[in-house]
């Protein structure tokens, strides 16, 4: 990641604003109604006593309505690289007791080595610089054998399907595919000792192409998207909906890691 695209990071993850609005459209129009959140958390095998540090937690909103989890856990750090994002994530699980909240980089962890039961970085790893220091870095903490939980998007999603709407208007797609459903597995081959994925399958079904329009300006992954006029995006998507339904193929999912042999360092780079 350049310095570039580490301050548009920093930018656009600053506040929740952004993030808000990505989240609203896919609690509004998925059609899968688990919730990506909540089959998220249904693989977590998080058992009394565990020490769990979640890194990248975002809004925290995953965490909402698990109290039952939290108690579970005898240490539970929630942190993130922006300190603006924790500051939001304090406020939406206040009413939650027993977690601690830190502003921490995966790449430099903070812990000593086998520290923690769980560890976990959803929808975040592709915007860490150095990857394999941070991966590194997880399974230092980690204890020998514990879980680590990571989910992420895949390369045949939402993304894709929008810059081909809209690639004639002479916008320009970039999307980060550091770490994807279709490449996660060796990244995390390279470092863990045993590595399994699991697919969510799910689409977006809007009816409020106005929603859309919102959703797609917040998207960072796209240029000439300013030159687009709300106008032109809103046709755009009524054009391409079926019996006034905008159907938006989605791809994620997640992968767990385990390191069940130290036979391979895993200090700090």
């Amino acid at each position: 990641m350049s310095i570039s695209d580490k301050n548009t990071v920093e930018k656009q993850y600053n506040t929740s604003n952004h993030l808000n609005t990505r989240i609203s459209i896919h609690d509004k129009y998925s059609t899968n109604k688990q919730g990506f959140g909540n089959w998220i958390t249904s693989h977590y095998d998080i058992r009394e006593g565990m020490k769990v540090l979640e890194l990248g937690c975002g809004t925290g909103s995953m965490w909402v309505g698990k109290g039952e989890l939290v108690a579970k856990c005898s240490q539970l750090i929630l942190s993130d690289f922006s300190a603006g994002m924790l500051e939001q994530t304090k406020s939406t699980l206040a009413d939650l007791e027993g977690i601690e909240y830190q502003v921490i980089d995966i790449q430099n962890i903070p812990y000593a080595d086998q520290t923690f039961d769980v560890v976990i970085a959803n929808m975040m790893l592709y915007h860490v610089p150095d990857l394999e220091r941070g991966l590194r870095e997880v399974r230092r903490v980690l204890k020998e054998d514990g879980t680590f939980y990571c989910a992420t998007y895949g390369e045949n999603g939402i993304m894709e399907y929008i810059y081909g709407l809209f690639e004639k208007y002479d916008v320009k797609a970039s999307p980060n595919h550091a770490f994807t459903m279709q490449n996660g597995a060796d990244k995390l081959g390279n470092v863990f000792d045993e590595v399994k994925r699991f697919n969510y399958e799910d689409a977006l079904e809007v009816t409020n192409f106005d929603d859309m329009a919102d959703y797609v300006y917040s998207l960072a992954g796209m240029s000439g998207l300013e030159n687009v006029s709300r106008e032109t995006m809103l046709q755009v998507l009524n054009e391409n909906a079926v019996d006034g339904v905008l159907r938006v193929p989605k791809d994620y999912g997640m992968f767990t890691a385990k390191s069940v042999k130290r036979n391979r360092p895993c200090c700090r780079s």
